[in-house]
């Protein structure tokens, strides 16, 4: 037996819901304001600093950039063992567990001495404190995302959710913004000395802020529903192996609509510091403040997508942003080529603005894709292990392809071809505009036989 539920929002409870979307933006800037750190120290410093005896600057820089792929190759790890505790715990104590584990790791790499200091145990550390930060960031993304999903009204998912994802380039911006004042103030050797160290260590004041706003916040109602569920009968499972016997068909459609997302992103913000660097030898600080302005507009933009993904539907937007996505490295690097700042910032700017198409309407498309009593575990498997293969490896690809070729081109057809890939993808899925919930879990509970939720919201 199921029971009758009001998609009404009472206004007290619509209070509740912005505390709760502030608890979980704050602690998601912290997160990648450190993992976005690493990729622009690494496009930045790390390559010469960590990896001197590179035959060239862009050996260097590949190098660096396959210790960032840790970091990716860690997260699916950190998805599925906090998505399981998540699941059957709670999204609130383990979003408190990962925003301390990123934050030490982050601070430490701000205290690791060179390769010309300790040699190979320099890049071994990182190594291994990228592992770590990469293992935090896997867990976080399903719990800050799920726990504005499960609160949000049906009708309004797509907006409310989509705002932990605006929080994404708020925390870029702020490494962006961290890193582009110590470029400035000191000279070049002073910064890859040590002024990129302080970018590291600022981490750490932002992650008692983060921690102490997440401590105030509550679990969803529905997620008290399932847990409870859990507990009372024990025929009901959750977690990893549940999600990957039941709904393999969700995950990979979440692997699928995060491909080119992710191929995309990192095409942009990383890549292009590499592009302009070491082809047209661009300043430092002209690059850091094409994508300073970029990542404004991104944080605008975010928001208003997901209000469309409410409005027109999942798919649609979606498919526009993939669309949108695959054309364009064939215009924006002949507008790099310019070495115009005013061209380069709307080339990024654009590019991100097609990224949005995409990434604002994952948490509710994905969200809505799982029952309760698995959905941080779906959420974060299809999400993070996609990683592995898109995001980690997008720099690396692009910087091999460029250092083979000596042409953007294939770069542009890598992008153009993963958008490909993603579109299919949100063909194939099906619409799940204003979807309750509820319904979601009740549908599962009659699918698998299960006895439905009996504690009323």
């Amino acid at each position: 037996m199921s029971f009758v539920r009001s998609n009404e929002v009472p206004k007290s409870e619509k209070s509740g819901l912005k505390k709760i979307v502030a608890a979980s933006m704050v602690g998601t800037v912290v997160e990648w304001y450190e993992f976005f750190l690493y990729a622009t120290a690494a496009s930045l410093v790390f390559g010469k600093f960590f990896f001197p005896n590179s035959d060239t600057e862009l050996d260097g820089i590949i190098a660096a950039f396959l210790t960032y792929a840790v970091g990716f190759i860690a997260r699916p790890l950190g998805g599925i063992v906090f998505g399981q505790i998540g699941d059957r715990l709670g999204r609130k104590h383990t979003l408190q567990v990962t925003i301390i584990m990123v934050g030490v790791a982050t601070f430490l790499m701000g205290c690791l001495p060179g390769f010309n200091a300790i040699g190979y145990w320099a890049p071994a550390l990182l190594v291994i404190l990228r592992f770590l930060q990469g293992f935090a960031v896997g867990g976080e993304w399903g719990g800050a995302v799920l726990l504005v999903a499960e609160h949000s009204p049906n009708e309004s998912r797509g907006f409310w959710s989509s705002w932990p994802q605006a929080a994404v380039p708020v925390g870029n911006l702020l490494a962006t913004l961290v890193l582009l004042g110590m470029s400035w103030i000191l000279p070049t050797e002073q910064f890859l000395s040590w002024g990129w160290r302080v970018a590291f260590w600022v981490s750490a004041l932002i992650v008692i802020i983060g921690y102490y706003i997440r401590t105030h916040v509550s679990e969803a109602p529905i997620f008290l529903e399932a847990r409870a569920q859990v507990e009372a009968d024990k025929a009901v499972r959750y977690g990893v192996l549940e999600v990957v016997k039941k709904y393999p068909r969700g995950i990979f459609g979440a692997m699928g609509l995060r491909f080119a997302e992710n191929i995309l992103y990192y095409i942009i913000v990383s890549f292009t510091i590499v592009y302009l660097k070491t082809v047209h030898s661009y300043d430092t600080s002209q690059l850091l403040l094409a994508l300073l302005v970029a990542h404004i507009i991104h944080f605008i933009v975010i928001p208003q997508v997901g209000r469309l993904s409410d409005a027109f539907g999942r798919k649609p937007v979606y498919l526009a942003g993939a669309v949108l996505g695959a054309s364009w490295a064939f215009f924006a690097f002949p507008m790099f080529d310019t070495r115009n700042p005013f061209i380069i910032i709307a080339a990024v700017t654009i590019g991100l603005c097609f990224h949005a198409l995409m990434y604002a309407g994952q948490p509710a498309i994905m969200a809505e894709m799982f029952p309760t009593r698995m959905r941080y575990s779906g959420v974060s498997l299809g999400y993070q292990v996609t990683s592995i293969i898109a995001g980690s490896m997008a720099p690396i690809i692009a910087t091999a392809l460029l250092q083979n070729y000596g042409s953007w081109l294939p770069v542009a057809i890598y992008v153009a071809v993963a958008c490909a890939i993603t579109a299919f993808a949100v063909i194939t899925l099906k619409e799940t505009k204003g979807v309750s919930l509820h319904d979601i879990d009740d549908a599962d509970a009659r699918k698998h036989g299960l006895t439905t939720a009996r504690v009323n919201a």
